[in-house]
């Protein structure tokens, strides 16, 4: 570890808060809390709702640490969180993986609701994944709840977590751009004019779409502690909390994803492999990531996870990104149900991966920044980037190469112009537009940015598979 690695370093998205904040050092997770922030966590720890979420492993692990390990902050105690083994972001989840969450943190609430305690906050954000199951990570959201307040966490929730799944269920739009365009999500009032007419009376709309968008506009000048007395006196209370949650829980539990399919859903039966190209493949793969210690492997363009499930039986964390929504979101119903915590499925479109933002662009770290792989699978994806974005040959090698660690793997596959699915993509090309897409070429780009141990042509003989260095 350098030097650099031990230097305390604030988590870019943990500021709003000024009772705690998540800083890194090295490879620990800590968190600075105030008075306030201690206070609320002894309070916190001493519970037995929160001591059982922690063994069902449903909030993140935490455990009191020696103040000293920060230093000159100012922080009245420091705690330090287990490490998420890869953070995402709402907008790269599926609908199931959505709604999953959203049923973890109504859970989580209303178990704190009926010990005394609530959540600040009720973001999407405030949420992350061991594999395909879902864990609450704002460790500083929890507080001692105060008599008739209301959940301060409510909006949030909506815009970030309910809006996104009726916006899906509903009306069938993938939420994951609304998301990605505006780290605070979905407002009342986008959302407003697309539940007119009729669809005023789908469920979950009439009460947390048009009530709330009316609600924020009656009490827009007021502060909050002046409308949470007017909630006092009028008799809110924790069991209309409660309720309140009970009915959110019944809500988002009836909605589903509208859209049953997606255009790569049966791309295994489709694509055109022979069962010895498939069998060739499938060998090369599972060699090249079993020769490796591999903390983290990244199989992009992961398509039904084949490749990702032969990743994970000799890694700790497989990342599976795929561009369509409805094939992660298959992909992830059939891991939740396996009880799977090792394979996290995101939806990403490699062309156009997510960016930095929300406050200066670091709020949300990109996938560039997050992506260090030990190994990286790039199976049938090349094509696609070149021909089908026409992103130049060497930008894509380029891309590819930065998401694998130094001294890590790549694992790519090059489809020649004769292959049927290249054909098919250069079909609507003009003749001609892509002299360097060759073998050859793909070849020497990759040689400049790594060393080659290994590659196989698969039996048809369109398709060859590398494995290289990087950094060689």
């Amino acid at each position: 570890m350098t030097t650099a690695d031990l230097r305390i370093r604030p988590e870019p998205g943990s500021f709003r808060d000024p009772a705690n904040r998540v800083f890194h050092l090295g490879d620990q997770v800590l968190r600075g809390l105030g008075p306030q922030g201690a206070a609320d966590w002894q309070a916190l720890a001493g519970s037995e709702f929160f001591a059982a979420l922690l063994a069902e492993g449903k909030v993140c692990g935490t455990v009191p640490a020696d103040p000293a390990t920060l230093p000159d902050t100012g922080w009245t105690m420091v705690l330090r969180h287990e490490r998420i083994p890869f953070v995402s972001h709402p907008y790269e989840w599926s609908f199931g993986m959505l709604r999953d969450a959203a049923l973890l943190h109504l859970e989580i609430l209303h178990r704190a609701l009926e010990a005394g305690f609530t959540t600040k906050d009720g973001s999407a954000y405030n949420l992350q994944w061991r594999g395909a199951t879902p864990v609450f990570i704002d460790i500083g959201s929890f507080a001692p709840l105060g008599g008739g307040e209301p959940w301060a966490g409510y909006r949030q929730f909506c815009q970030t977590l309910l809006y996104p799944l009726l916006l899906q269920a509903h009306l069938g739009v993938d939420f994951q751009p609304w998301l990605r365009a505006r780290v605070d999500g979905i407002t009342p009032d986008q959302l407003r004019p697309l539940f007119r007419g009729v669809r005023r009376l789908l469920p979950g709309v009439p009460t947390h779409v048009h009530l709330h968008a009316a609600m924020q506009a009656r009490h827009a000048g007021a502060s909050s502690s002046a409308v949470a007395a007017q909630l006092r006196d009028a008799g809110y209370s924790r069991d209309l909390a409660l309720a309140t949650v009970r009915r959110l829980t019944r809500l988002v539990r009836r909605l589903d994803r509208r859209v049953a399919g997606g255009h790569w859903v049966d791309y295994q039966r489709t694509c055109g492999y022979t069962t010895a190209d498939r069998a060739a493949k499938e060998s090369f793969v599972e060699a090249a990531v079993a020769g490796v210690a591999a903390g983290l492997v990244l199989d992009l363009g992961a398509n039904d996870g084949r490749y990702a499930r032969i990743a994970a039986r000799h890694a700790a964390q497989v990342v599976a990104v795929e561009q369509d929504p409805a094939v992660v979101d298959a992909l992830y119903r059939a891991l939740r149900a396996e009880g799977d915590q090792r394979i996290l499925p995101l939806v990403m479109d490699l062309a156009d991966p997510s960016p930095g933002g929300g406050w200066r662009g670091v709020e949300r770290a990109g996938f560039a920044e997050r992506a260090h792989a030990d190994v990286v699978l790039a199976l049938a994806v090349v094509h696609h980037l070149a021909i089908g974005h026409n992103v130049p040959l060497a930008e894509v090698v380029d891309q590819l190469v930065g998401y694998v660690r130094p001294g890590g793997r790549l694992v790519v596959e090059f489809v020649d112009p004769q292959d049927p699915m290249a054909r098919r993509l250069l079909a609507n090309k003009p003749a001609g537009i892509f002299p360097d897409y060759r073998r050859d070429e793909f070849t020497r780009l990759l040689n400049a940015h790594c060393r080659i141990e290994r590659q196989c042509e698969l039996p048809s003989g369109t398709r060859t598979l590398y494995q290289a260095v990087a950094g060689g």
